[in-house]
């Protein structure tokens, strides 16, 4: 089914006039929004909609209705189950994987999904001489750095061949990153595939209108069973209020990451509020390489000075736990459970800081005004500034947009900030210290240590960690590491978030996943 320009049109106007109805009109059925067709008010703008581009769960809440990987997330778990490979078989020493492939699946385009697609997929992320790399960068390509060869066996069979046993390698297919792109359209589009996205999912792309919404579309061609809706509707709404007041308008049928003040507002019998725990961490990423925070005494003082309690109870009201460390207590089997979080000392932060000199020390803090998983940034970054500067510490805010927030903070800090705030939804232990605590993963060396972080031994344990394949091995090198980085405190750490979205009565089926993607193919709208 394809809907007609005119009716995009009415969607956008009809969702875009729930504001103005708010004031005048506070009847919420003057604003209902059409049947069958869902609308979501998201955090962000997305960035782009090639999968093998964006980092951001904003992003991937869109694309993963759009695009599928050979693996994917059984639903309610993070565990791994067939998607575009209907099985797969692991060599002995754990270098090689043979995948079969689904037959008879088309892309948007008509073009077939096969062995020599997948391939395609991968090998543009990694060889350097594709004849499309140049429509990277691809900043996740690190989930498959352990790829050495991607070969066609026959049309339904490929195989990739591994430098070394790598255990999340199966997860990180069902990652957004791991997504398959039609050929045809990459080698049309070039770099603005992402403006033109081409996948096998359940819903096709229809059209994006930069800062008002991307519209997807039910594919009546998918293998598997048909999207419960004729469309969905992504808005941006950026400002939190503005995304809550739209909600109660019904403007939009549904809101993620509501913010916990505003939670209480949607009791009655009009809504639905779902919640899920998943692997998260809040933090602050600290510059390790220049400024106070280079020395690791203020870097404890920062986690003794920050009321993280006050942060969890008074401003996310009891939506989060207190953090310990750089990996999620939802990895029950690798989290390190004889960690406590630092406690609330300003006493011992403030005899830390005159130890280290850094008495009156002049800090800037990147401050975002909402982004994936950022729980309420501002209030959060207001109640730090205040905790750091009541133990000596002069902190001066600097607030941006979520994407060019990311702009300003994954090329590092060096030379322009102190500390930035950063949030992190991952699919398995090794993903964020893996990404962002190795030496190896400094900006400069394509990684998201931003904070250029470095010790050795957490750099063995990681590397030892990936290519272990026991997991009560792997559970072991984690916690050891775990250990190193809290003592280290490269970061600040701050919360284990529980996800949380609204619906309206209308939206039916809906349920979030702890991977903190956005299934939406079996939603029903009435």
């Amino acid at each position: 089914m394809k809907l007609k320009p005119w009716t995009r049109r009415g969607l956008f106007l009809a969702a875009a006039g729930a504001v103005a109805l708010i004031s005048g009109l506070p009847n919420r059925a003057l604003a209902q929004t059409p049947p069958d067709i869902l609308i979501v008010g998201q955090i962000a703008e997305p960035k782009s909609l090639d999968p093998a581009a964006v980092t951001a769960v904003n992003d991937f809440r869109i694309l993963v209705n759009v695009f599928e990987g050979l693996t994917r997330y059984k639903s309610g778990t993070l565990e791994v189950e067939p998607a575009l490979a209907t099985s797969w078989e692991i060599s002995e020493d754990g270098t090689e994987y043979t995948f079969t492939l689904r037959e008879g699946v088309s892309f948007h385009d008509g073009t077939p999904f096969n062995a020599e697609a997948a391939k395609f997929n991968f090998d543009r992320m990694l060889d350097e001489n594709h004849p499309f790399h140049d429509t990277g960068p691809f900043p996740l390509s690190f989930f498959f750095g352990a790829v050495e060869t991607t070969e066609v066996v026959d049309d339904m069979t490929v195989k990739f061949t591994l430098n070394a046993p790598y255990a999340p390698f199966l997860s990180n297919l069902a990652y957004p990153t791991g997504l398959m792109v039609s050929p045809a359209a990459i080698e049309e589009y070039g770099k603005e595939v992402g403006r033109n996205p081409v996948g096998t999912g359940p819903f096709k792309f229809a059209e994006w209108r930069s800062n008002e919404a991307v519209v997807v579309e039910r594919n009546d061609a998918y293998w598997g069973k048909a999207a419960g809706t004729e469309a969905v509707v992504f808005r941006p709404i950026t400002d939190a209020n503005t995304r809550v007041a739209e909600m109660l308008a019904g403007g939009i049928d549904m809101m993620v990451e509501v913010p916990p003040t505003s939670l209480g507002q949607f009791q009655g019998d009009e809504f639905s509020i779902v919640e899920q725990a998943g692997p998260h961490v809040w933090f602050l990423i600290l510059n390790a390489k220049e400024g106070p925070f280079a020395d690791k005494r203020v870097r404890q003082a920062a986690n003794y000075a920050i009321n993280k309690e006050a942060i969890v109870n008074d401003i996310l009201e009891g939506t989060a736990t207190v953090a310990a460390g750089p990996t999620p207590p939802a990895f029950a089997w690798a989290y390190n459970e004889a960690l406590d979080p630092y406690p609330y000392d300003p006493e011992k932060a403030r005899a830390l800081i005159a130890e280290a000199g850094a008495e009156g020390a002049e800090l800037a803090f990147y401050v975002t005004e909402g982004g994936s998983g950022m729980l309420d940034p501002i209030p959060m970054g207001t109640a730090i500034q205040a905790d750091l500067q009541a133990v000596g510490l002069n902190v001066t805010i600097e607030t941006y947009e979520w994407n060019t927030f990311l702009g300003e903070v994954n090329p590092g800090l060096e030379g322009k900030a102190d500390m930035a705030e950063m949030a992190w939804m991952t699919n398995d232990p090794d993903t964020l210290p893996y990404l962002a605590l190795r030496t190896e993963a400094w900006p400069d060396k394509g990684g998201f240590n931003s904070g250029y972080y470095s010790n050795t031994k957490v750099d063995e344990l990681l590397e030892a960690a990936r290519t272990a394949t026991d997991q009560d091995e792997r559970a072991r090198l984690y916690r050891e590491m775990q250990t190193i980085v809290q003592e280290d405190a490269p970061w600040v750490f701050v919360a284990n978030w529980k996800q949380n979205a609204v619906t309206s009565d209308r939206v039916e089926n809906f349920g979030l996943e702890p991977s903190f993607l956005l299934n939406l193919q079996g939603v029903v709208k009435n």
